[in-house]
């Protein structure tokens, strides 16, 4: 989209600081270069009988422009990061798939013929509502709510651009070392953003879990979104510091301000090169307890940041990527191409399969025929995970059928999402035979050995039947989240009581307790693969009970192995110990703090 300076104005040229949400860690120093999209002016505009099918080829015509536009987009990939490549990718394939003959195409065809409405008045109307539809769904990912709701609006801008030939932003003009300011940058707009041209980005809308986030971590740009009265504050070529990790953005900096943001580029470049040259060292004690350190993986487009990481194989795949955004279920073939593609990338290194947890936090068009409905008044205690999978036991024949095929291709484990019973990991474990005796009269190879099959203990049942629950399962992962969202009956995105989540809190850690002590009774593995295994804070406290397993976010990996490098086994299960006297979250917290400053030392 063209830009235009804005006009100077006399502002005053105090130093001011503007604070915002912190997404892609790093420091930038340079003049700003502001950039704003036209408006597009969309009056509402009825159409006689007569114009309908005149006005459907002029829409079909815009959605042919527009996904023409974005295939270019996309063959520019090549010249991005790898990790960058990956992320996008499958962003524009998801945004070509709406240009085709998508539910809002259809919509907006049918407004045109039923309610006589102009081509960009069909598509407005349509993307809003199909908006508004997800952003009211009853699911506890708010944020990936946001983004579905964002990639529709998305495309409902750009089919209103090119059916009102309003021009794109355009970012040819950022001149060498400038931070970036913007009301808004889309994911396709930071496909655009030249790394080694752009020092920073800042814009008033955005938060930390949408694409375009995750495309300026990716791109590796320290990024700072959501800093509202920036852009009208800074003009063009005001010299300003961004702090990507802080989230921070000074304009006119003063000569401290200066000097501590030089120093502070300096340091975050050097601690970079110091945490990379982690990826090859073992994650191993100070008295040679080796801890093992996984990663979680959302989406293929991850995987090449798993390398970067060091992880030593994937403790968590969700596989729910692979029926989302997509209007029939992954067959057979297409869900093994896709773990192959994973296992074989893997080179080696064992995958953990989670089989899908579909219902409460999560709504996948593919399922919406003949699964029952999960937007009751409380959908994360319906229908979900193995207990929807139990009921349509097909889906769970046609995912474990591809899961052990791939298994001749690398180690892979099968994991059941939402037990709370021995009953369900049983009856799972009867169709998973079941099916691998299919699998080898049909005349697939498969290992002598089926994958093992463990379960997840991630509700506070499941917690207190682990000793049970370990007679059936081969091993287990706790998910720190929902087991904590459950215990304290808490929403973490609910604004009202987000402040009561707590994964610290004495109840949730006595679960984690009783889980990992019944798994080692058996000894059986047992991993942890919530937020708290990547939290390099509360890693001695979970080594003093017992766990040698973490899996977490690529990104984390580098900082928990410092962590764990410093540490004596002996240390942590006294800490522990003392941890797990408590019964106030807060003494918790101080204590967990105190350890950390005493462990804490530069990398080495």
């Amino acid at each position: 989209m063209k830009t235009e300076p804005k006009p100077r104005s006399k502002k005053p040229t105090k130093e001011a600081v503007f604070r915002g949400i912190a997404v892609s860690p790093g420091i930038a120093i340079g003049p700003i270069h502001d950039t704003s999209e036209v408006a597009t002016d969309v009056p509402r505009r009825v159409i006689t009988p007569a114009e309908v099918e005149a006005e459907r080829e002029k829409l079909n015509q815009a959605a042919a422009t527009a996904r023409k536009q974005v295939t270019k987009l996309k063959t520019r990939l090549n010249i991005l990061p790898e990790e960058a490549q990956e992320e996008l990718a499958p962003l524009l394939d998801a945004y070509i798939l709406m240009l085709g003959n998508s539910r809002l195409l259809r919509g907006a065809r049918k407004r045109i013929g039923d309610a006589g409405l102009g081509a960009e008045t069909a598509v407005l109307d349509e993307a809003e509502e199909i908006a508004a539809l997800i952003l009211a769904t009853k699911d506890d990912d708010k944020a990936g709510l946001l983004r579905r709701a964002g990639e529709v609006r998305e495309i409902g801008r750009r089919l209103i651009r090119t059916l009102t030939a309003t021009p794109f932003r355009s970012l040819k003009d950022v001149p060498q070392g400038a931070i970036l300011i913007a009301e808004e940058i889309t994911p396709a707009d930071a496909a655009l953003l030249d790394p080694a041209r752009i020092a920073g980005v800042a814009t008033e809308e955005g938060g930390a879990d949408g694409h375009t986030a995750i495309m300026l971590r990716a791109l590796g740009i320290p990024a700072v979104l959501g800093c509202h009265g920036l852009t009208e504050a800074a003009s063009r070529g005001d010299q300003a510091v961004l702090d990507g990790g802080t989230g921070k953005v000074v304009l006119h900096p003063g000569e401290a301000a200066l000097v501590a943001a030089r120093e502070g580029l300096a340091g975050y470049a050097r601690e970079r090169t110091k945490l990379g040259k982690l990826r090859r060292l073992p994650a191993e004690t100070t008295d040679g307890e080796v801890v093992e350190l996984q990663a979680n993986l959302e989406i293929p487009a991850e995987l090449p940041l798993i390398a970067q990481a060091g992880a030593q194989g994937i403790g968590l795949l969700r596989s729910e990527f692979l029926f989302m955004n997509r209007p029939e279920l992954p067959d057979e073939d297409a869900q093994f191409d896709a773990y192959r593609s994973i296992v074989e990338a893997m080179a080696g290194d064992a995958v953990t399969i989670r089989v899908l947890d579909w219902g409460g936090e999560k709504d996948m068009e593919a399922l919406g025929q003949g699964v029952p409905a999960h937007t009751g008044p409380n959908p994360a205690l319906g229908l979900r995970g193995i207990r929807l999978l139990l009921k349509r036991p097909e889906l769970l024949e046609e995912q474990f059928a591809a899961i052990l095929r791939v298994s001749a291709r690398g180690p892979v484990r099968v994991m059941l999402p939402m037990i709370t019973i021995p009953e369900e990991v049983a009856q799972a474990r009867e169709i998973y035979e079941r099916v691998a005796r299919r699998l080898r009269r049909r005349g697939e190879a498969l290992p002598e050995k089926l994958p093992p099959l463990g379960a997840m203990i991630e509700t506070p049942g499941a917690a207190l039947a682990a000793d049970a629950i370990a007679l059936e399962a081969d091993f287990f992962s706790i998910g720190t989240n929902d087991l904590a969202m459950y215990t304290l009956a808490v929403d973490r995105a609910e604004t009202d009581v987000a402040h009561l989540y707590d994964p610290l809190h004495p109840a949730v850690l006595r679960l984690v307790q009783f889980a990992t002590e019944a798994a080692l009774r058996m000894r059986m593995q047992v991993s942890v693969c919530g937020e708290m295994a990547g939290n390099p804070r509360l890693v001695p406290l979970l080594l003093g009970l017992g766990l040698r397993s973490l899996s977490m976010n690529a990104s984390a990996i580098p900082r928990v192995k410092q962590a764990i490098r410093v540490l004596d086994i002996d240390d942590c299960a006294r800490f522990a110990r003392r941890v797990m006297e408590q019964s106030d979250p807060a003494r918790i917290r101080e204590l967990v703090a105190a350890f950390g400053a005493e462990k804490a030392k530069p990398i080495s």
